[in-house]
């Protein structure tokens, strides 16, 4: 397996949620897509939130363990 040269870098642009036939689709970078349950975007929204909450923490503390 071949390790590669650089280090992917974080996304800087949003994702792009629609609701389509009771499915929500999240759009995100260089087409990637995902289909989940109106539960499952709930779930994956909060997760979202919380995280970015600890990301900013994490920033300006400069702490950047998990």
């Amino acid at each position: 397996m071949s390790v590669p040269d650089t280090v992917p870098q974080p996304e800087t642009e949003p994702g792009v949620a629609t609701a389509e036939a009771g499915v929500v689709i999240l759009e995100g970078p260089d087409g990637v897509a995902v289909t989940m349950t109106p539960d499952a975007a709930t779930g994956t929204a909060n997760s979202l939130l919380s995280a970015a909450d600890t990301a900013r923490t994490q920033t300006r503390h400069g702490d950047t363990s998990t």
